[in-house]
């Protein structure tokens, strides 16, 4: 068992949480994953900043500019993962970003960085399972899992090509656009989720658009994972080095209605 399939492998959904490293400073990082971990969070995913984020909203856009701005570096990051990793050494820890700050000094030499600071998975946004040569060897020789995204207009003819080499689990992108602005309905959600998990064995988390514990709550009755980013990176924007305790509180909130709403589950069908 890895980190990440023990935390799917809960009686409840996995509460994935999305932060940018280096914001609001690479520093005050810590205590925001720290928040994240206290709160509830079973998968909690660590942004790497980018001059270009083409699939994030204005919340994350702007998170990377403030911690580029802050003087984020791809050594920061790392040490960041190192130091979680030392601090929690069961709460999985993703990779989430682009291609270039993962390739550019070589897939090997990313892959092996990534596993020597304890990383568990990696999201890469704009590298298409149809590349997966630019960097799904060098993670999958390292342990990594490389973890693929699903949207709505991923269709029976290519889920194959994107489940192939796919591992940790499948992120489903609920919204044809950018992250933070829309939530897909919860009908397209349901039929969404069906769909793919007649398709693969690997749970299925649903993000984009997840603000309200309400709205987890409903994706938590059908998927295995609830992803959230835009709107804790809200609060790391509001409260800046001061976010940690607001983010706990927003994080206690989710987790406790994902595991009310799998006990409702459990209790109708004991009925």
């Amino acid at each position: 068992m890895t980190r990440l399939s023990t935390a799917f492998a809960k009686d409840h959904p996995a509460l994935v949480t999305f932060v940018t490293a280096g914001d609001p400073t690479p520093a005050a990082t810590a205590a925001i994953l720290d928040a994240l971990v206290a709160g509830g969070a079973d998968v909690i995913e660590l942004g790497m900043p980018f001059t270009d984020p083409m699939a994030d909203g204005p919340a994350i856009q702007a998170a990377n500019l403030r911690s580029l701005a802050a003087g984020t570096k791809t050594a920061d990051i790392l040490a960041i993962a190192r130091a979680f990793r030392a601090r929690h050494s069961e709460t999985p820890l993703v990779l989430m970003g682009y291609a270039n700050p993962m390739t550019i000094r070589g897939p090997e030499w990313f892959a092996e960085a990534a596993r020597d600071a304890g990383v568990d998975g990696v999201i890469c946004v704009d590298i298409p399972p149809e590349e997966d040569d630019a960097l799904g060897p060098a993670l999958r020789a390292a342990g990594i899992d490389l973890i693929r995204l699903a949207t709505p207009t991923t269709d029976v003819a290519r889920l194959p090509t994107v489940l192939d080499g796919a591992s940790g689990f499948l992120y489903y992108v609920s919204v044809a656009g950018i992250t933070g602005l829309q939530q897909a309905a919860q009908v397209s959600i349901d039929e969404a989720v069906s769909r793919l998990k007649a398709a693969t064995d690997l749970p299925v988390a649903v993000g984009f658009g997840v603000r309200t514990p309400e709205q987890a709550a409903a994706i938590a009755r059908v998927a295995d994972g609830v992803v959230v980013g835009s709107a804790i990176v809200d609060l790391v924007a509001q409260y800046g080095t001061d976010a940690a305790e607001p983010v706990r509180g927003y994080i206690q909130s989710l987790s406790t209605a994902i595991k009310a709403a799998r006990e409702e589950i459990a209790l109708e069908i004991r009925q």
